[in-house]
């Protein structure tokens, strides 16, 4: 099954169409859309060792908001914004947070690159309005100097067991020294007539590259990643992959009436709890050592692959309501999958009822990732 388009994705931006977009060699503009054959797409992600397989796909993920702030006060503020610790960051180094409302709920999710001259922060498309009035309130211009580059700044991401080959070969770049990267280790690199940031990213839970670059390098690079066997792919591939890792995407699993806990936040290696104070704080430590949240971001596995409606409900054998769906898929390796939202006495291994306006089905809940089919 292709799940049809969140509401809440972008639809602003012009489509190529199919025949042309494939004559020019380019994605479709600022992230968004499809290239047709979404298992293929999927499949060239995990078969790195098949003849012609590729081992990559190639996502066009400009639809991101990208930020730069400057000066030397930079990484101190930010760490007062979120819930991981900037502060102790090198350059060349970077992390996963969260930025929280007050009561600890989630504005935003990023990724923070540190750099010599400054800090890139990186928001998925869904979070950059609430990341960005944030930003407006309480970080002091005189502090650190902040501005939205997205407009002039591209995002081409390639994921999949080969990855690091395929980015090698189109940049010039030595593969081991990219295989050897940590999580959100990152470099400037000078190719195709620009500098280009590569940055090792976990988002689909493989081996994965954001290539960070100015929108005029785009159709260049482009072209050199598929040339050296990257696929290109769209947001249903991804989103499948998306599931199957069990990372949650703000506004879709996650928003700011979910607390940081709820959607997996300490698990994803987003909160530090020995760094100074953040917004939202008080309530991310007591969580963690006095509390508990009373749901959590967790997985569903069908016996059929069958549509199941984004928002279906969980209930227990009493009928009782034990959470929502959020996300769903048809996964060519596991099958009909969903990321729901769980109450915490749901127990691990539990088959539950999903109902969804007159249908019903059952799922089994299953902890995070997706094990292996």
């Amino acid at each position: 099954m292709t799940e049809s388009p969140s509401p809440h994705e972008s639809s602003s931006a012009t489509r190529l169409p199919s025949d042309d977009r494939s004559a020019v060699g380019l994605p479709e503009p600022r992230g968004v859309g499809n290239f047709g054959d979404v298992e293929g797409e999927y499949w060239a992600l995990r078969r790195g060792d098949a003849p012609g397989a590729g081992g990559a796909i190639v996502v066009d993920r400009s639809d991101r908001s990208r930020g730069t702030f400057a000066g030397g006060k930079a990484r101190e503020v930010l760490t007062g914004l979120v819930t991981n610790d900037v502060l102790s960051l090198q350059p060349g180094t970077g992390c996963y947070a969260a930025a929280l409302t007050a009561k600890g709920k989630i504005l935003a999710d990023v990724r923070i690159f540190v750099r010599d001259d400054d800090v890139l922060v990186d928001v998925p498309p869904r979070a950059s309005a609430g990341w960005w009035t944030m930003v407006r309130k309480y970080v002091n211009p005189r502090l650190s100097r902040y501005a939205d580059v997205s407009a002039e700044t591209a995002d081409l991401s390639v994921y999949g067991t080969r990855a690091h080959a395929v980015v090698a070969g189109a940049l010039g770049l030595e593969w081991e020294s990219l295989q050897a990267m940590d999580d959100f280790a990152h470099r400037a690199v000078e190719s195709h007539g620009h500098t280009i940031l590569v940055a090792r990213v976990p988002d689909l839970g493989l081996e994965g590259f954001a290539l960070l670059m100015p929108t005029l390098a785009q159709p260049a690079v482009w072209s050199a990643l598929v040339s050296h066997g990257a696929r290109a792919a769209g947001r249903d591939a991804v989103h499948i992959a998306r599931v199957e890792s069990g990372r949650p995407e703000w506004g879709v699993e996650m928003d700011d009436s979910t607390l940081a806990q709820e959607a997996n936040m300490e698990e994803l290696h987003a909160i530090s709890f020995t760094k100074g104070c953040y917004t939202g704080q008080e309530t991310v430590a007591r969580v963690h050592f006095r509390g508990r949240v009373n749901r959590h971001l967790r997985g569903l596995r069908f016996d059929e692959a069958r549509p199941v409606s984004v928002g279906a409900e969980l209930h227990d054998a009493a009928g009782k309501v034990m959470g929502d769906v959020r996300s769903v898929a048809i996964s060519p390796r596991l099958g009909g999958i969903a990321l729901a939202m769980v109450r915490r006495e749901v127990e691990m291994d539990t088959d539950i009822d999903v109902v969804w306006g007159d249908a019903r089905g059952r799922a089994r809940v299953v902890t995070l990732p997706f094990p292996p089919g």
